[in-house]
């Protein structure tokens, strides 16, 4: 049975799910602590240009993705002041890597991310935090042993909602990285290309069964995790 399993996916089609898996891991974990900051900034201060930064959060959203690769491509080329930037000074090529891929995925995740540790963070009561803070606790200690742990199964589903949304990203990688197999195709990637050549078809329909799958379990897990956080809350 195991070896049925293990053969049922062509070598073709393995590397785009291992590739797929590492990509989207590292545009996580990679966006994770920026994505805790700026959503505590925007569910917690008051500053200029808030709104701003809201909208700047959110655009990968509504910009057509293919527009968004080729902001990077532009920005973070060899040729882009920040691609030309890190590759003469730190030897970091982006472009047409896997690296590169992580990165767009990553931006294109980040509007859900944010989004759901927003939420977790605005159903803590703000009188919790305050009432640390009057006993001497500074800033920082209060998120660490008051903030956090309230708002960990929303982080949690906010990490799993841009893990499956890095998974299936698709326009701004392939503009941004192109489409190499074993370096950046992915599982959206490989599908596009497997239905490009005859008897194709079979291989893609099997990533695509891969990824719904992928994608079912995320939304699922995000959901009961979702229900955990209105419980906690309520019950606190």
């Amino acid at each position: 049975m195991g070896s049925d399993w293990a053969s049922w996916l062509g070598p073709a089609e393995w590397q785009a799910v291992r590739l797929s898996i590492r990509v989207s891991f590292w545009a996580t974990l990679a966006s994770l602590p920026l994505g805790i900051f700026v959503a505590y900034a925007l569910a917690r201060w008051d500053f200029w240009g808030k709104q701003v930064l809201n909208g700047i959060v959110h655009l990968p959203l509504i910009l057509p993705p293919v527009v968004t690769g080729y902001l990077l491509l532009i920005t973070f080329g060899r040729r882009g002041p920040v691609g030309e930037f890190l590759d003469a000074w730190f030897g970091i090529v982006l472009s047409f890597r896997w690296t590169g891929a992580a990165v767009a995925a990553a931006i294109m995740a980040f509007p859900l991310m944010v989004r759901a540790i927003r939420l977790a963070i605005e159903a803590v009561d703000p009188k919790l935090e305050a009432a640390a803070s009057t006993l001497g606790a500074s800033r920082p200690w209060v998120f660490a042993t008051v903030t956090l742990p309230l708002i960990l199964p929303g982080i949690i589903a906010g990490s799993i909602l841009a893990f499956a949304k890095a998974i299936g990203e698709f326009g701004a990688t392939i503009t941004f990285v192109s489409n190499i197999p074993g370096q950046t195709q992915t599982i959206p990637s490989a599908i596009y290309a497997f239905l490009q050549v005859p008897g194709g078809q079979d291989s893609a329909t099997r990533l695509v069964i891969i990824a719904i799958i992928i994608a079912m379990a995320a939304l699922l897990l995000s959901e009961y995790l979702a229900r955990r956080v209105a419980k906690r809350v309520a019950g606190s």
